[in-house]
């Protein structure tokens, strides 16, 4: 589905910036609780989301960082391409975690009955560096973390013990 939208600005929320997805087209891709999309903005890498409601629209979230690495302002008018995010995580998963998951059946298995929002967020404290070493070293703290915890996420000691194997290098 393609169609055009501004970059709009939240007043006083968590998140900066946003798209606006008219009603209309959002709830094209809402299939029970799952309103996971991929929201292309002019073309540039997916924007991995979910439909959040706001008023008779619904937003897509887009980080300042998005906005400044593709020279985009408040107010610009986008061209937008959502299509229905049929990944199984709902977020694209970097390599070497995959292989972590498939290297490691205990860790897996707890990390597979998390919800899917603290899966998500595994993911991302995972794939927000791009450096392979970094993903290995923040992956395998967060298996180490899994199994020493039971399945359970306390992200203090998480935190501490990522930065115990990054300095493992």
């Amino acid at each position: 589905m393609k169609f055009k939208a501004p970059i709009l600005k939240f007043e006083a929320e968590l998140w900066s910036y946003y798209v606006a997805i008219p009603k209309n087209i959002g709830d094209q891709f809402i299939e029970g609780d799952n309103r996971r999309v991929k929201c292309f903005i002019n073309g540039a890498d997916p924007i991995h989301s979910a439909l959040m409601p706001k008023g008779e629209v619904y937003s897509i979230y887009v980080k300042k960082d998005f906005l400044k690495k593709h020279g985009l302002s408040e107010g610009e008018e986008v061209d937008v391409l959502l299509e229905k995010d049929t990944s199984e995580y709902g977020i694209q998963v970097p390599e070497s975690f995959l292989v972590l998951l498939d290297q490691d059946e205990e860790g897996a298995n707890y990390f597979k009955s998390l919800t899917m929002g603290k899966q998500r967020t595994l993911i991302h404290i995972v794939g927000k560096v791009k450096n392979v070493d970094s993903q290995l070293a923040k992956g395998l703290a967060i298996m180490h973390h899994l199994k020493e915890a039971n399945g359970e996420i306390d992200f203090k000691r998480l935190n501490v013990l990522i930065k115990e194997y990054n300095n493992r290098k």
